[in-house]
């Protein structure tokens, strides 16, 4: 679903790439100083995150299908690095895919990204829905970086969250981790801010052991500027896509030219694909890079291209708060 907002008196349509669907992008026209609130968060009980873990079987995975929010008023929102640790294993360098720029298709090639990336799942007011998260460096090494509204929206958290890296259709090679803590920016958390559509899960340890420890994790890097080389990854279930397979887009990157903040590459995943990280000094032979930005939403009338929040101070407050978590 594509939204609409009306800047200096011309109504404009403008999306998110949220779960399966697409939600409303900010009504702001300039973005707004950084809060110095703390990040807001939401805690699961053991008992709820058995539940979860429970709740996901490989049906109910397969079957989670696009989200189509409906309007909510003034609160017009978002869709759709250190060295990476603890990789599970080491692979032998692959020859360059000769594949900058794409607009989106299968990731054919190797490296931490296939299991450092994966599906998220969570229930949205009673309804199965999916995002994309991707796990990243952290003291606690087990912080996923998502989307804001993958983990809350319209005023609800989303319940029964598991991250689920390296899906594989139904199939959750490397385990389900139940959130133990999700968290988002004040500014989403306040008003729904597009320009700071992040969150964060802390998920528990599996089987004893973190997530870092068993999937790796890339870096992550805040105010690193605009206008690189950048690829995003995203699992996309809305059609053409399915949500079966870790799919990416690649090119230079810019500044939003229109009415956000943040950075724009040129790409036609669809929803299901918000929360997926964008890398910079991406290395295609060990897929591993620096996490700048997530999928988060896109304008209906600049169709194949994807907008993401840029990581300043406010995300790096929300990332600190996750990883002490």
């Amino acid at each position: 679903m594509r939204r609409h907002r009306t800047v200096v008196g011309i109504v404009l349509t403008v999306g998110a790439l949220f779960t399966g669907g697409l939600v409303q992008a900010g009504a702001a026209s300039a973005a707004p100083a950084p809060s110095r609130a703390p990040a807001a968060a939401r805690t699961a009980s053991v008992a709820e995150q058995h539940t979860a873990r429970v709740f996901w079987t490989a049906e109910r995975m397969r079957d989670a299908t696009p989200l189509d929010p409906q309007p909510t008023g003034r609160t017009a929102t978002a869709l759709k690095a250190p060295e990476p640790q603890g990789s599970p294993s080491t692979v032998a360098p692959t020859p360059a895919l000769a594949s900058f720029p794409q607009a989106g298709g299968p990731w054919t090639g190797r490296g931490a990204v296939l299991t450092t990336s994966g599906r998220v799942f969570f229930t949205f007011q009673g309804r199965t829905a999916s995002c994309t998260g991707n796990a990243v460096t952290s003291q606690n090494a087990s912080t996923v970086i998502t989307a804001g509204h993958c983990v809350k929206y319209q005023g609800s958290w989303h319940t029964n969250w598991v991250f689920v890296p390296g899906y594989d259709n139904g199939n959750a090679p490397y385990g389900q981790w139940a959130a133990a803590k999700t968290l988002t920016t004040p500014q989403w958390e306040a008003s729904e801010d597009i320009n700071y559509d992040v969150g964060a899960a802390v998920v528990a340890p599996l089987n004893g052991r973190t997530l870092s420890s068993v999937v790796g994790a890339q870096g992550i890097q805040f105010n690193g500027g605009y206008n690189k080389p950048m690829y995003s990854f995203g699992f996309p279930a809305a059609a053409p896509y399915d949500g079966t397979k870790l799919i990416y887009c690649s090119g230079n990157s810019s500044k939003d030219f229109l009415f956000s903040q943040d950075h724009s590459l040129g790409c036609d995943m669809t929803g299901g694909s918000s929360g997926g990280p964008w890398l910079t000094g991406f290395d295609e032979a060990t897929g591993t890079g620096l996490q700048v930005s997530v999928n988060s939403f896109g304008y209906a009338f600049l169709p194949k291209w994807m907008f993401g929040p840029y990581f300043g101070d406010v995300v790096k407050a929300l990332y600190d708060k996750a990883q002490g978590s």
